[in-house]
């Protein structure tokens, strides 16, 4: 090992794992490295979760330590959402009138959880993959944080697949729509929002549509402004995300 292990404990937490695999790679099993970067980024996530709760007005900014901890600890980079779309849920969040709608979850919905359930907003959740609603709300459940869930397989709509979601089971009037799923292979990609949900919007509710870089989402935010009143704009530098705002 060309340095002692007591350097471990002088990394920063997102170095860590970088040092695990390159400095240790010849010396320590693959395993061994698997699980200890493991337990670095639940080290990394339970602190920065720590800190988040604390104070969550102070995380709403694109590279903020914590949303980055945050989003390094939850290990699903491929696609976790990034800090600048974190950032904007998170503020949005904070000042919601009413309840919020989280289309496909992850990262966001742990984060949105806390807030909502500190400011005894409701906050539903979609999901069409039970295994990965399961883990998230593991972590909400250890949290204590009141979101619900509604795990729905995705329904052929005739053009569009959305989630085969009871409307009579969701609250009316969402104030704020995060918008991260489902998948954008699914047929219309996330284009069943608007007119499958759309008697559950408030007036004046905002949308944040995630993943704006791409000519999908942004041919859906064209195609909802053609068949509603709405306006958006498209936010972000390094990884756009469309908001949306329905009159």
């Amino acid at each position: 090992m060309s340095e002692p292990l007591s350097t471990l404990k002088h990394c920063l937490p997102g170095k860590l794992e970088y040092f695990l695999r390159e400095t240790c790679y010849k010396t320590v099993p693959a395993f061994i490295r698997s699980l200890l970067c493991g337990r670095n980024r639940e080290a990394v996530f339970r602190s920065a979760m720590a800190t988040f709760m604390k104070n969550p007005a102070a995380s709403a900014a694109p590279g903020n330590p914590v949303l980055l901890d945050l989003v390094y600890g939850w290990g699903n980079e491929a696609w976790s959402a990034r800090d600048e779309y974190l950032a904007a849920c998170i503020h949005h969040a904070l000042i919601s009138k009413g309840p919020i709608l989280e289309c496909g979850s992850g990262l966001s919905t742990i984060l949105i959880g806390a807030i909502a359930t500190e400011r005894k907003l409701r906050h539903c959740v979609l999901e069409h993959k039970p295994e990965w609603a399961e883990k998230v709300q593991r972590y909400l459940t250890a949290y204590g944080f009141a979101s619900t869930f509604h795990t729905k397989p995705l329904k052929n709509y005739g053009g569009y697949d959305w989630y085969d979601v009871r409307l009579d089971e969701l609250p009316a009037g969402f104030s704020l729509i995060i918008c991260d799923g489902p998948p954008s292979r699914t047929k219309g990609g996330r284009y069943g929002l608007l007119p499958v949900m759309k008697n559950t919007l408030g007036k004046d509710s905002i949308i944040l549509l995630d993943d704006g870089y791409r000519k999908d989402e942004l041919g859906i935010a064209k195609r909802w402004q053609s068949e509603t009143s709405l306006c958006f704009e498209v936010q972000a530098t390094i990884r756009p995300y469309i908001r949306i705002v329905l009159s």
